[in-house]
């Protein structure tokens, strides 16, 4: 979960905060396990109250049996708070009143028995791949194939930025990669302002009218 979420501001240039990653014992837990952390119902409730979960959140508890005492105590917790609630889970549904979700992905035994890492583990990346994806795709942070809201923070996301630009524009991959400068490394300010021939301002308010996406302003346009 917290991968997924860690993945979500470089491939689509989101707040940190929009989607985040909460595991038992902390993110000390992410180097060395902490096996007890997650027997806790009590500390699940008290990270609720921590990170502020309202109304306004929703909260996916991951737990592949349907029955960590932390993940439960957070969803019910949460629920309590107005938020809306979902769990994931590789077993068979839970029947529980405070969540609203289930997101049941029966794999059937490990290789080896109960070490959930393999299977489950895996599956679940998998799933949370596809809810964040399509979340992204709906908010308007892709054209087609294309991630034209990556955040350009190190050379190989640069270096994809041009190409999409001049995937899309039919720039030379030099002009496109000092476009993609121009615009502090804005993709989709790149291209509106390319194929639009407007000033740089003029393409982001364009993009803000049309609610960030890059078809409402472009239409569609056949890539390379």
């Amino acid at each position: 979960g917290i991968l997924d979420a860690a993945e979500c501001p470089p491939t689509f240039s989101t707040d940190s905060k929009l989607i985040q990653g909460i595991i038992a014992g902390g993110n000390k837990a992410l180097y060395r396990s902490i096996e007890k952390a997650e027997d806790s119902f009590i500390d699940g409730k008290k990270i609720i109250n921590k990170y502020n979960i309202n109304q306004e959140d929703i909260l996916l508890g991951i737990t592949a049996s349907g029955s960590t005492p932390y993940v439960l105590g957070a969803l019910k917790e949460a629920k309590s708070k107005g938020a809306c609630t979902g769990i994931l889970v590789c077993n068979k549904k839970p029947k529980l009143e405070y969540i609203d979700h289930i997101i049941s992905i029966v794999v059937g035994p490990e290789i080896i028995s109960g070490s959930t890492r393999m299977k489950a583990g895996t599956a679940t990346k998998m799933v949370l791949n596809m809810i964040t994806t399509t979340a992204m795709i709906k908010l308007n942070k892709t054209y087609g194939n294309l991630m034209v809201d990556l955040k350009a923070t190190n050379s190989k996301l640069w270096d994809r930025g041009a190409r999409i630009i001049s995937s899309i524009t039919k720039l030379d991959y030099k002009s496109s990669y000092e476009l993609l400068k121009l615009v502090d490394g804005k993709v989709k300010v790149a291209i509106v302002k390319q194929i639009k021939n407007v000033s740089v301002d003029q393409a982001k308010k364009m993009l803000r009218l049309n609610k960030g996406s890059l078809r409402g302003v472009i239409g569609d346009i056949k890539t390379k």
